[in-house]
């Protein structure tokens, strides 16, 4: 009896929680990431750092995060934050918002994954290596990689559904079977294959720059413009985009970690006969994970600005500008 009720306390615990974050928390990350993604994009699109090629893949990553914010994260807050889920009542929104989640969460951290590899081709200590980094090869892999997940995400429109799992209780989900079984492991593979080779990217582009520090390396003319000597990158906008990128690819890893987690133990368990409050406890922390998960796509900004002077530098000439245009036009 004791044990029922103990469970019971936790359960109510932790659907407080769950609505704490959802009403309040992500309310403030949705305006946050809003705020952030549009700051990026317009620091990112300047004329002195569009023409580089890791600048090509973080305005790519941005406008991916930016529609996943609009997509997934307000819609997660109106349903477990409000109760309000229009995509229960209608057939093509909830198979629409299902694609669209899926097709922004996986463009994003695959153009994460992209600016990961050209940091490592930046930081080569092969001359031929490093002239991969252009703005060309940016774009091709950027429409290419693009095309192809948006034709493989296809398969949400069609067979995404609305069930009935109680009595007044609807759900816009995958379909069950098949479709299901599929989505499962994919989203496990997914989530741990980025993080891996997020991972793995980052390293490797550690490695490459202790590397070139030991060896002395005649001065290149790289393709995107930056002369690469003895210490890798004479150029400090490089620099500080390696640096921003290895902070976008930690926050990625430690908030995505859970869920990924959480993934595999669902797809572990998926066949054992579970209890109501074991359900119960389940769903709240899949949510929790979800709204872990969604941290990353809200946070650039604010680490960019941390740690990069160039960031920095570039948003106080952005708002001077703007301030002495206005004023001149009053």
């Amino acid at each position: 009896m004791s044990s029922q009720a103990s469970t019971t306390d936790i359960i109510i615990l932790m659907k407080s929680i769950q609505l704490y974050l959802y009403e309040i928390g992500c309310v403030i990350l949705i305006f946050l990431g809003t705020l952030g993604c549009i700051i990026n994009l317009i620091v990112f699109t300047q004329k002195n750092l569009r023409k580089n090629p890791c600048s090509i893949y973080f305005i790519a990553y941005n406008i991916a995060n930016f529609i996943y914010i609009y997509s997934s994260l307000i819609s997660l807050t109106l349903s477990i934050g409000y109760k309000i889920d229009a995509s229960i009542y209608n057939l093509i929104l909830c198979r629409l918002r299902l694609y669209i989640i899926a097709l922004s969460n996986c463009l994003s951290s695959y153009y994460l994954i992209l600016a990961s590899i050209d940091r490592i081709w930046i930081t080569s200590h092969n001359a031929i290596v490093r002239r991969r980094s252009n703005r060309r090869f940016a774009c091709i892999f950027i429409i290419i990689g693009t095309i192809f997940w948006t034709l493989f995400h296809i398969h949400a429109l069609i067979f995404s559904t609305i069930s009935q799992i109680a009595p007044n209780t609807f759900l816009c989900y995958y379909q069950s079977g098949g479709h299901l079984i599929f989505m499962g492991y994919y989203s496990i593979v997914k989530e741990t294959t980025a993080l891996l080779l997020l991972i793995i990217c980052g390293l490797w582009s550690i490695k490459n720059i202790r590397k070139t520090r030991r060896v002395r390396i005649a001065p290149v003319l790289s393709v995107s413009g930056t002369t690469v000597g003895n210490n890798i990158l004479s150029s400090s906008k490089d620099r500080q985009l390696i640096l921003m990128l290895f902070m976008d690819i930690t926050i990625y890893i430690l908030f995505s970690f859970s869920f990924a987690i959480f993934l595999m133990y669902q797809q572990i368990t998926q066949n054992q006969l579970k209890t109501s409050d074991r359900i119960q406890i389940e769903t709240i922390i899949r949510n929790i994970c979800l709204f872990s998960s969604g941290i990353p796509f809200c946070l650039g900004c604010y680490t960019n600005l941390f740690i990069s002077k160039t960031f920095r530098s570039e948003i106080k000439k952005i708002f001077l500008s703007r301030q002495f245009f206005c004023c001149n036009s009053v």
